[in-house]
């Protein structure tokens, strides 16, 4: 028996790429073009309801998006003057928050931990591709899966 892919309603029709869901599921990200400029859209899989981003118009090309659990954080890269710069967008707060990266190291790709307490970045640094870990606990507050135990909250199973 094959499995075919249903399209939910509301998120068919137009060019997407570097598709992102949330780890529950609920939420994808994308990224579309819109007035000739790359744009990354946040969408409610089951009703297609597009989803508003405050922070993050007039900072375009947008790429590399990537969601935590529940979709409280949407980390990706964003154009800031000549140079690309990763950014969480807190969707429960409204802030965003900038990754500062030393001079000289450009982002290519990144991926938030479905907690949001750490993300990957790919880095290019003088001509050298690598790939660092960040650690964003003192920065993000947890985004856990619902009735997961959070450490120091009691006994664990």
């Amino acid at each position: 028996m094959r499995r075919q892919a249903a399209a939910p309603a509301g998120l068919v029709g137009g060019s997407r790429q570097q598709p992102a869901l949330s780890g529950d599921g609920r939420l994808l990200a994308s990224l579309v073009e819109r007035g000739g400029r790359t744009t990354v859209m946040l969408q409610e899989r089951r009703s297609g309801r597009v989803l508003p981003l405050q922070h993050l118009r007039n900072r375009q090309p947008h790429s590399s998006p990537s969601l935590s659990w529940n979709g409280r954080y949407l980390a990706l890269l964003v154009q800031q003057g000549g140079r690309r710069q990763a950014v969480i967008e807190d969707r429960a707060t409204g802030r965003q928050h900038p990754l500062f990266l030393p001079a000289g190291q450009d982002p290519q790709e990144l991926s938030l931990a479905p907690d949001g307490q750490s993300i990957a970045l790919e880095l290019i640094s003088g001509g050298n591709q690598r790939v660092q870990l960040f650690d964003l606990s003192g920065l993000l507050e947890p985004d856990q899966a619902p009735g997961r135990i959070e450490s120091g909250g009691g006994p664990q199973p």
